[in-house]
């Protein structure tokens, strides 16, 4: 896989994308990411890729000339025509984990990193595919959410997570939330891991940690269980959760 990033801070990307599963991803061939200064692509001396916003306003708007062209450039070079070109802004629909298997299923694609108060419209109308928000807050520029939408994709990449069944087992893979986990030791500071965890009992584990997943998804994301597959046993324990006193993530 290769990503291409553009954007006006390359320095950004220097420390994550060299740390962890990432580096290690890059160093073992399993994917590229290309950062590019976007300021390659303006022509003036002080390399200006941002101006005033016509109708007036506070804050700067970054210019589409440095986008296109190096759009040209990239595709010049061999970027594929279908490729995505996926713009980072608070205006996009919220990034999601399936959003991430659909990108790691891409060879190319290309992440537009917005900055002040965003960049010309014309690029949205002329180069974007997709745009992504990572949340409803405001961030300095859109390299933050660039890397989390690189690290969400490459982490599914074959041979990036070290167990398959690890990735397989987290959070929103299976539309739920993940079970709590526990190791040593089975005691600290008086706070005991559950029994069943410690009984050797493959089956009740696996319920126990099935209740569990369906208990922490209604209390912190009740949202998502509306497109999550339930067994019968699933909804008859939602309906006792719904039905019972207090806070049904909270372990005794």
């Amino acid at each position: 896989m290769i990503i291409h990033v553009l954007t006006l801070f390359p320095e950004f990307f220097e420390g994550p994308l060299s740390a962890s599963l990432l580096g290690r991803a890059g160093e073992e061939g399993k994917v590229a990411v290309r950062v590019y200064d976007l300021r390659r692509w303006t022509h003036d001396r002080h390399r200006t890729a941002d101006d005033y916003p016509f109708g007036g306003g506070p804050g700067m708007v970054l210019k589409p000339a440095p986008f296109f062209e190096a759009m040209d450039e990239l595709r010049e070079e061999g970027l594929p025509g279908g490729s995505q070109v996926i713009l980072t802004t608070p205006q996009g629909r919220p990034f999601r984990q399936q959003d991430a298997r659909e990108l790691a299923g891409e060879e190319e694609f290309v992440i537009l990193c917005g900055r002040y108060r965003g960049v010309d419209e014309r690029v949205r109308q002329g180069l974007v595919t997709r745009e992504y928000s990572v949340g409803d807050v405001i961030l300095n520029g859109g390299e933050a959410a660039a890397l989390v939408l690189i690290e969400a994709t490459v982490r599914l990449l074959p041979g990036v997570v070290g167990d398959p069944a690890s990735a397989a087992a987290d959070s929103f893979e299976s539309g739920l939330l993940d079970h709590p986990h526990y190791t040593r030791p089975a005691e600290y500071r008086g706070r005991k891991v559950p029994e069943v965890l410690l009984s050797g009992h493959h089956a009740e584990i696996e319920a126990w940690r099935r209740r569990k997943r369906l208990e922490r998804t209604l209390a912190r994301r009740p949202d998502l269980l509306e497109s999550v597959e339930l067994s019968p046993e699933d909804r008859e324990h939602l309906e006792e959760l719904s039905s019972g006193p207090g806070e049904p993530d909270q372990e005794e």
